[in-house]
């Protein structure tokens, strides 16, 4: 089926410059751990004129990834299209998380709309056909909504990424690394024979760790 979709769906839209290369990654990596309802939606998505405009599914995978080391259960996401990515996030985050989607054109998320249906997590999501910005401005009114999203996902006009940001600071969860608590886990992981650690200088300060036993 993959040797099909490929005949159909756009190069990468990635900064890799070999398209052999490329299917290479996804047909080795990507594709085989592709859910089926991610699958039929890319396939129904190819036939598009405007088809690059989906999420990558090697992107998708990194989503997913991202998704599930925040813990996110209320995210956000600005630009829909299809809804490859809206329906990834559905699908990974837990049976009660929430996603409010935006998008200035509700007729292409009607599109894959029925295998959203089709995978059950319909509910979890609520779209709102519109301009990201004025929602994003009625959010902030309620102070309630301040810090209260896990993770934000944008694929739109990109001349209004900067306003996206500053919104979104506000709306999104800081998520905060206790020292103290850093600093006896540190301690912990030095002290197990188990593993190989090293501490990275990188950022706050990254530890990892190789199972050697």
């Amino acid at each position: 089926m993959e040797q099909n979709a490929k005949k159909v769906t756009s190069p990468s839209k990635g900064l890799l410059q070999s398209e052999d290369l490329y299917q290479y990654i996804l047909e080795t990596s990507v594709y085989p751990r592709e859910p089926d309802f991610l699958k039929e939606l890319r396939h129904v998505t190819a036939s598009h004129p405007r088809a690059r405009m989906a999420t990558a599914p090697d992107a998708g995978q990194l989503m997913a990834l991202l998704l599930k080391l925040a813990n996110a259960k209320k995210t956000i996401e600005l630009g829909v299209f299809t809804g490859y990515s809206l329906l990834l996030t559905a699908l990974t985050i837990p049976e009660d998380g929430k996603i409010i989607a935006i998008d200035v054109n509700r007729e292409t998320f009607e599109i894959g709309l029925p295998v959203i249906k089709k995978a059950g997590v319909a509910d979890k999501i609520d779209f709102i056909e519109s301009e990201a910005l004025p929602v994003l401005d009625q959010l902030l009114q309620n102070p309630e909504n301040e810090g209260s999203f896990d993770f934000a996902f944008i694929d739109a006009d990109s001349v209004n990424y900067w306003n996206y940001h500053e919104r979104l600071m506000k709306l999104l969860k800081i998520w905060k690394q206790e020292r103290e608590l850093a600093i006896e886990l540190n301690k912990s992981f030095a002290a197990d024979p188990r593993i190989q650690i090293s501490h990275a200088s990188l950022g706050d300060g990254i530890t990892i760790c190789r199972r050697i036993y």
